[in-house]
């Protein structure tokens, strides 16, 4: 299975992105400059050619953006993403058809996002690319066939990616519950185990060799 244009075999550093990474009380997350600093000075400490953020990590730098805001704050992390350089390909992980696309503007939102729909064995499901390059959403169009290995788009960087560091965030969702170019990717802590249900854990396809998750 083929998901970016880097080699997923390389060497890779998982980031901590919770409350016990005192690092980043020092970071402005509120500023793409000063995080995708952060995130290339690990890299670089860790000799990694890219990033991982994990699946299902109830994370602290959500509070930058009201997207996340609300009389429960959502902070749970429903996908995996992969901290890459802004016009890495991304190519589609199996066959499918163009379920949804969209521009999600927004300050720390998904930018432009593109959802695909799978049906394998009977089993209906999808998967979702966000933080996107605006160009990604002339590559393919809603209903059109992918095949895995077909390049729908580039990683984009701020600040029409969300106005995050480029990375991918890449979620696989069983339920789209009448969504369409989008889906919750950052869950409340008391919806946890409900959307962990919906979006299972990526690497569950990847097979990437991560840290248990917390």
């Amino acid at each position: 299975m083929r998901l970016l244009g880097i080699r997923l075999s390389a060497p890779f550093f998982v980031f901590d992105f919770s409350s016990s990474n005192r690092e980043l009380d020092n970071v402005d997350i509120s500023n793409p400059e000063e995080f995708g600093g952060y995130i290339q000075r690990k890299l670089k400490e860790n000799s990694a050619e890219f990033g991982i953020g994990k699946y299902n990590e109830n994370r602290t730098i959500y509070s930058h953006s009201r997207l996340f805001e609300g009389e429960v704050p959502r902070t749970v992390h429903l996908g995996i993403d992969f901290w890459v350089k802004a016009g890495t390909k991304v190519f589609c992980l199996i066959d499918g058809v163009v379920h949804s696309l969209r521009n999600n503007e927004g300050e720390g939102d998904y930018g432009p996002t593109i959802i695909i729909e799978h049906n394998v064995g009977g089993k209906r499901f999808f998967t979702l690319y966000g933080h996107l390059s605006v160009g990604s959403l002339g590559m393919i169009k809603q209903g059109q066939a992918v095949n895995a290995g077909d390049e729908i788009g580039r990683v984009g960087n701020f600040p029409e990616n969300g106005n995050w560091p480029s990375h991918l965030h890449f979620q696989v969702i069983n339920d789209m519950l009448g969504n369409e170019g989008d889906f919750p990717g950052v869950a409340s802590i008391e919806n946890r185990q409900r959307m962990l249900e919906i979006c299972p854990d990526p690497n569950l396809m990847l097979c990437l060799n991560l840290p248990t998750n917390q």
